[in-house]
């Protein structure tokens, strides 16, 4: 396992800053900003320098991989639909995966939706994989990535 992260890079991909408003029922009530001041909290309280970043575009999403390499920084990373088509992606998060690594998250639970979802492109390289525990997978990645693990 790689030693614990100077800091962690929270990647957010597409229709998560809908969060809130899209499909409640499915996501929940809880904002995007709600979640991040949440891991804000959770990352404070373990000494971790944490920063966030969201897009709905997959080459900036594969931009904020490199960031976080090029940092040294672990990375959260919710692709949001991307997780099931991004191969870009995943070739960017392979520089991480090399490096401090990452945890693949998922407010809700891939596996019981449709069958497309059930397959990711980034779950092979990844440290660990949330899903369906809601925003409380964030903070478990945080918690992980902090040396909980």
């Amino acid at each position: 396992m790689p030693a614990t992260p100077a800091g962690i890079l929270v990647i957010n991909g597409p229709n998560l800053d809908r969060l809130g408003k899209r499909e409640p029922a499915v996501y929940g009530t809880e904002t995007l900003a709600d979640i991040e001041n949440k891991i804000a909290g959770r990352a404070a309280e373990r000494g971790l320098a944490v920063e966030f970043r969201q897009s709905n575009k997959e080459g900036e999403l594969v931009e904020y991989a490199h960031e976080a390499a090029d940092l040294g920084y672990a990375v959260i990373v919710n692709a949001g639909a991307y997780t099931h088509t991004s191969i870009a992606l995943r070739d960017a998060l392979a520089e991480v995966a090399d490096g401090p690594g990452f945890v693949e998250v998922h407010i809700s639970n891939v596996y019981a939706r449709e069958p497309f979802r059930h397959r990711s492109y980034l779950s092979d390289r990844a440290l660990g994989v949330v899903a369906g525990l809601g925003s409380f997978g964030y903070l478990a990645a945080v918690d992980f990535l902090a040396g909980g693990r």
